[in-house]
């Protein structure tokens, strides 16, 4: 076949590629055959919309395909799926070392070349994402993620459908273990957000593998992804170019008996959240597990990004902003719960105020910066005295601590030697009231009897240091 004269008959940018069959079933060089006129414009044309993404200005027949685009394991696959398994491939994807979108279309070709197969291979470029093409889609991709979508938005429990979705991907993809972890590149921090696994004595979870050691390797999976729109190692050869790219991480999926993996980031507004992945996958469903995932993390990394908004917006609604405790609305929140009967009454529990001392003089003589580094301090101490308790900022130099399930002479202990060392004017100091109850009664009572001690022990104080008493 005239590979020049079939190829200029397409409108569109088209190639023909051709595959090296190898006898062991897999596959060799990729070369890129012939192309037509348009597609050769996509490589030497500086105008196009390509341009700055090719490796080469000058298209020379039959090279390697790398010579003009970086190695791409997703892009093997395609190629050996369609020219060696004659399966017609098809996909819209943006892979991120381009700023654009690509519309592709494979087709197998016949060949009479002992040891070559070839297919052609057809794009369109555009700079916007299209969702109709996003859409279209085979039956069965569509189904799984459209259960998906359905799970993420018809959920008031987050946390247990992600753990739903991660177990349907899992099914689908015939993985060993799927996870879903989420990854915080400014604190250099990683977490586990959803997992699933199909034989747990033999396959570890993932916390096993969180350490300080292991988020270098998370931070190392954009380079080890190269641009693509993921990664895919579904046979030995991908995995020595694994082993090429990340020698570390190659090593430990060895060490774990991982043979096969596919890896998603999850991008938000152009943010890596975290990633997902399935090892020891399923190879002979590669295709759709792709197709599948492609989509679908789309609409995951979506509703992660919201959850992460709104558990901010949770946190700057509940916590004061300065000491890192919880603020009054959240002291609210909490006592509106306990006495409407939302949350069971604790069986026993104590309340402690603790009003500082000497802020209005710190401000005046000092300033509000000054003002601030003592209530920060304040806030320490009561962390570091009450650690298992829920402590609040009730008012400006005002704090309440819930102790829920501690015991009265333990409290009362913390109390005094906190009362003690206020005495000290080199010490933080506090004037300190504490009400405990142990039959759960009334927790307004409580607070207004814990209150009440509290302006009693101020008046002791200053009656016994009246050098101290604010002016």
């Amino acid at each position: 076949m005239d590979f020049q004269e079939y190829v200029e008959k397409f409108e569109n940018m088209t190639c023909i590629l051709s595959v090296e069959k190898l006898p062991d079933g897999g596959y060799g060089d990729i070369r890129i055959v012939a192309g037509n006129k348009a597609y050769i414009s996509s490589i030497e044309d500086p105008q196009h919309i390509s341009a700055s993404s090719m490796l080469s200005n000058k298209f020379i027949p039959n090279c390697l395909y790398e010579k003009y685009i970086p190695k791409d394991l997703n892009f093997e696959a395609s190629c050996y799926s369609c020219a060696i398994e004659k399966k017609i491939m098809h996909t819209y994807i943006h892979p991120e070392r381009y700023d654009f979108w690509i519309h592709m279309v494979m087709m197998p070709l016949h060949s009479d070349t002992p040891g070559i197969e070839y297919c052609t291979y057809s794009q369109e470029l555009t700079k916007q994402g299209n969702a109709d093409m996003m859409a279209n889609t085979s039956a069965e991709t569509a189904s799984a993620v459209i259960k998906t979508c359905i799970k993420l938005r018809s959920t008031d429990n987050f946390r247990k459908t992600m753990d739903e979705i991660i177990c349907d991907i899992r099914d689908l993809c015939g993985a060993d273990q799927c996870c879903i972890l989420l990854a915080d590149f400014k604190e250099r921090t990683c977490s586990v957000l959803a997992e699933a696994i199909y034989d747990t004595t033999r396959t570890k979870n993932m916390e096993y593998y969180l350490n300080n050691d292991f988020f270098p390797i998370v931070e190392s999976w954009k380079k080890t992804i190269a641009g693509s729109s993921c990664l895919i190692v579904q046979s030995e050869k991908d995995m020595q170019v694994l082993k090429e790219r990340n020698p570390i991480w190659h090593d430990s999926l060895i060490s774990a008996d991982v043979n096969s993996i596919v890896l998603f980031p999850l991008k938000h507004n152009n943010e890596t959240l975290g990633y997902i992945w399935a090892v020891n996958f399923d190879t002979s469903n590669t295709s759709c597990i792709k197709d599948t995932l492609e989509l679908s993390t789309y609409f995951i990394a979506s509703e992660i990004a919201n959850y992460q908004l709104l558990k901010k917006l949770e946190i700057m609604s509940s916590i004061d902003l300065l000491t890192g405790i919880y603020n009054r609305n959240a002291m609210n929140n909490r006592i509106f719960r306990l006495t409407s009967g939302k949350e069971p009454a604790p069986d026993s529990f104590g309340i402690i105020f603790a009003d500082l001392n000497g802020l209005k003089q710190k401000n005046d003589e000092e300033g509000h910066v000054e003002g601030d580094k003592l209530l920060k301090g304040a806030a320490a101490i009561l962390k570091d005295t009450f650690p298992e308790c829920e402590i609040y900022r009730a008012g400006g130099d005002e704090f309440m601590i819930i102790a829920v399930d501690v015991d009265e002479e333990v409290l009362n202990a913390r109390v005094e030697k906190l009362r003690l060392d206020s005495e000290d004017p080199n010490n933080i100091s506090f004037a300190l009231g504490l009400y405990f109850d142990g039959e759960g009664a009334d927790i307004r009572l409580a607070m207004r009897t814990a209150d009440e001690r509290m302006y009693s022990d101020k008046k002791r104080y200053y009656a016994k240091f009246p050098e101290r008493k604010r002016k």
